[in-house]
């Protein structure tokens, strides 16, 4: 997933897809302690998801914020 695609998503959007993809996270590191994931890079991929969703909720939030200042 890239940047411009989530900043194309609505903020509820992006919420739940950052829930869902925290899901997917906890059950690929589960997989992977018992020794039953086979794509380990689907975890860096993840990780980096998660890292993007986050950093764009976090701008919104500061747009939010500088708005409001006014």
């Amino acid at each position: 997933m890239e940047a411009r695609e989530i900043r194309a998503m609505a903020t509820e959007e992006i919420q739940r897809k950052l829930g869902d993809t925290q899901e997917e996270l906890f059950n690929l590191q589960f997989q992977w302690s018992t020794r039953q994931l086979k794509d380990t890079n689907r975890l860096t991929q993840v990780q980096r998801d998660i890292a993007r969703l986050k950093t764009i909720l976090r701008e919104r939030e500061l747009v939010q914020l500088w708005e409001g200042e006014d």
